[in-house]
């Protein structure tokens, strides 16, 4: 699988990318399982301190691969079961290759160019940030196969745009441009070489203490929808291990002595 998803690690930062260029990235069986497992590896790994995702070729990633809708519509309803399946965690099969970028621990930015369509554009809502091209194409599409959008979109949209706005994408599956997903707040910003600025954020990023930028991610992914307790004894609680760590204390020496601080992993 790991020709269909690779990942290169320089300075801290996991270059992902889909690799199945001659179909646009498209996801078939084997997509789901190598990005699943490409998430999953990056998991644990303590030298990576941000990921950038894009697609290799003409675009991100165009959604399901055409085979699947020919087979439901030779009426093969063998794959509606394995939606309900599960272990113990809350998504399913489906749901993991968008929702593992949510749940790693390092801040994972999407660069997206060509189309992001259907489980493509949910990969993408996945990340932290997204950069689009400015002619990137994105569209929440599954209404066009008279589906809803089932790739953990109920957790990622709803922290991205307006309740309105996503019941929008989806009753209609219009496609947006990179521009207009930047002007509704689908992406977080528009960039000619979306990759290039997708790499220097993570270069950015990756130049910050590990330690509070991990604690930053969970912070926000954890307190958001919870109540106000929840959310200000996650401040407390977190900020009291930060104070006086070996990074924290760099942080403070880097500034003052004027120079580029050396965390560690």
């Amino acid at each position: 699988m790991a020709d269909l998803v690779t990942i290169e690690k320089s300075g801290g930062i996991a270059d992902v990318r889909l690799n199945r260029p001659d179909k646009y990235n498209a996801l078939n069986p084997d997509m789901f399982k190598a990005i699943i497992e490409a998430g999953e590896s990056l998991a644990e790994a303590r030298d990576v301190r941000a990921v950038v995702l894009s697609g290799n070729g003409r675009g991100f990633c165009a959604g399901l691969d055409m085979g699947s809708f020919q087979g439901m519509a030779g009426n093969d309803r063998e794959v509606a079961p394995t939606l309900l399946a599960r272990d113990e965690r809350p998504e399913n099969h489906a749901q993991r290759p968008a929702y593992v970028w949510k749940k790693l621990p390092v801040p994972v930015i999407a660069a997206i160019h060509g189309v992001a369509y259907g489980g493509g554009c949910q990969i993408a809502l996945g990340a932290d940030i997204r950069i689009a091209a400015p002619d990137a194409k994105l569209s929440v599409m599954e209404i066009k196969w008279g589906l809803i959008p089932d790739m953990s979109i109920t957790q990622t949209l709803r922290d991205i745009v307006p309740l309105d706005v996503a019941k929008e994408l989806t009753f209609t599956g219009r496609v947006l441009s990179g521009e207009e997903a930047f002007n509704l707040g689908l992406v977080t910003h528009v960039a000619g070489d979306p990759l290039a600025a997708a790499m220097t954020l993570a270069e950015e990023i990756a130049a910050k203490s590990p330690e509070a930028v991990r604690a930053g991610k969970r912070l926000f992914e954890e307190s958001w929808h919870a109540d106000a307790r929840t959310g200000l004894e996650m401040e407390a609680g977190m900020q009291s291990k930060l104070i006086g760590s070996r990074n924290q204390i760099e942080a403070i020496k880097a500034n003052f002595e004027k120079r580029p601080p050396e965390f560690e992993d």
